[in-house]
C-alpha cells in the first residue's frame, strides 16, 4: 500500500499560537503533540491535517505553497476576513491588483493564504481549504499526482492540480516562472504509511517517480526525509 497524505507542516516559531489561529479560522479541532509541536484536526478522515512544528527560522520571503480558504457568500468571505483579523492574522501586499476579489491576508507567523470570493467554480466542493496553491513545475505536479495516486484535475498550459479521489483540497502548481530555491521550506508535506506496509519498498517507489534521498536520511522521529523533483522537502513516517 502506498503512503498517504498525512499533514501539511508549518515550521513555526509559535506552534501552539498558530494552531489557535488556524483552529479559530476554520473551525478544525486542535491538538497538542509531542515535543512541543500543535495541530488542527480535519473535520472527517478524508482530509489532511495541519502540523506545526518547532524550530523555524523567522521568515525572510513569501512560502513555496499558501492556503486558498473558500467563501459560500460575499458575507461568508468578510466573516472570514474578519476572524483572522480578530485572531492576529494582517493584510499583507503581494502584488494583488485591485480589482482583485480575493483578499490576501497572514497569519501570525507570517504564511500568506487568500480568502477566495464566492462563486469560484474552480474550487467549488472542496471544504474549507478549497486548495493549496504552489509554486512549481509541471514535473512536480505529475510526480505528486502519482506519488498519491491523485488524479490530474488540471492540466494547461503547464499548471497543474491534483485532487484526491475523495474529493477535498486541491494541490495546485502555478508553473514557469518558478522562484529558485534558497533554503529549506516553511511549509512541507508529511506522507504516512500503515504500520505494516514496507517503508523502503515505499521509499523506492517515490525515488523511482523522480524524488532523491536527503544527505539527512531520517530526522530523530524516525521519519524518512526526501525532495520531491523541484527540490522541495517532504518526509515519510509510519501512520
Amino acid at each position: 500500500m502506498s503512503s498517504q497524505l498525512f499533514a501539511i507542516c508549518f515550521n513555526a516559531t509559535r506552534p501552539s499560537e498558530l494552531a489557535r489561529f488556524w483552529s479559530g479560522v476554520l473551525g478544525w479541532e486542535p491538538a497538542d503533540g509531542p515535543d512541543g509541536d500543535a495541530a488542527v484536526l480535519p473535520p472527517d478522515a478524508t482530509g489532511f491535517r495541519i502540523r506545526f512544528l518547532p524550530g523555524g527560522e523567522p521568515k525572510t520571503g513569501p512560502n513555496r505553497g499558501h492556503f486558498d480558504l473558500t467563501s459560500a457568500s460575499p458575507e461568508d468571505q468578510r466573516q472570514t476576513v474578519a476572524r483572522a483579523l480578530e485572531l492576529g492574522g494582517s493584510h499583507i501586499d503581494v502584488g494583488q491588483l485591485p480589482e482583485e476579489e480575493h483578499v490576501v491576508l497572514a497569519d501570525p507567523d507570517g504564511n500568506e493564504f487568500c480568502v477566495i470570493e464566492a462563486g469560484n467554480k474552480f474550487l467549488a466542493d472542496t471544504g474549507a481549504i478549497g486548495a493549496l496553491a504552489c509554486d512549481g513545475t509541471q514535473e512536480v505536479g505529475y510526480f505528486w499526482s502519482e506519488a498519491l495516486r491523485w488524479p490530474l484535475v488540471w492540466d494547461q498550459g503547464q499548471e497543474t492540480a491534483v485532487q484526491s479521489p475523495n474529493g477535498g483540497t486541491k494541490i495546485t502548481w502555478g508553473g514557469p516562472p518558478v522562484a529558485p530555491t534558497t533554503g529549506p521550506n516553511r511549509l512541507y508535506f508529511e506522507l504516512a504509511l500503515p504500520a505494516d506496509a514496507d517503508r523502503d519498498a515505499e521509499v523506492d517507489r517515490l525515488v523511482s517517480l523522480g524524488a532523491t534521498r536527503t544527505v539527512t536520511g531520517e530526522d530523530h522521529g524516525g521519519r524518512v526525509l526526501l525532495l520531491d523533483p523541484d527540490g522541495n522537502e517532504f518526509s515519510l513516517r509510519r501512520g
